[in-house]
């Protein structure tokens, strides 16, 4: 499961749901993928490390040292940017902890390739997001417990039951 939000910039009031967000995919065996760096991606690393669980870090450059701590996983992709469109690809689904330009860039991705994407502390911004007939609009959710339930729902809704 992706969780993405800013980095340099991210806010308590997003590093802190991001963290517990990460720690509930974790508790439910979902390996946490993050953009590698600080803020919100450290935080959710933090938390996916609370838990005991597994988390992987798509670095923009090629130095395994920019790596926010405690991701298990550190893969410098030398992507740069174009590294949003890995994580989004390696993603069952997507939680969105508040906006930022490149989180933005991330959700659109989404979207447009059919992963799953549930927004946390998006406010008002989220009522001027483009629809479009065909794709699936992201969720929004109050509390990290709510995004991490959205997300299963959304999983869940997605396997073909045999």
């Amino acid at each position: 499961m992706g969780v993405v939000g800013a980095g340099e910039g991210a806010t308590a009031e997003q590093e802190e749901p991001a963290r517990q967000v990460a720690r509930l995919l974790a508790l439910s065996g979902a390996v946490v993928v993050t953009g590698g760096l600080g803020g919100v991606m450290a935080a959710a690393a933090g938390g996916c490390a609370e838990a005991g669980g597994t988390s992987l870090a798509l670095l923009p450059g090629t130095d395994r040292a920019q790596a926010g701590a405690p991701h298990t996983l550190v893969v410098p992709t030398g992507l740069g940017e174009l590294r949003n469109g890995l994580l989004v690809r390696s993603s069952d689904a997507l939680v969105a902890v508040g906006p930022s330009w490149g989180t933005l860039s991330e959700v659109a991705l989404a979207v447009r390739t059919g992963v799953p994407v549930v927004l946390l502390g998006w406010g008002a911004l989220a009522d001027h997001l483009p629809t479009d007939p065909g794709l699936s609009a992201p969720r929004r959710a109050g509390t990290p417990e709510e995004a991490a339930d959205l997300v299963r729902a959304l999983l869940d809704a997605q396997t073909p039951r045999g």
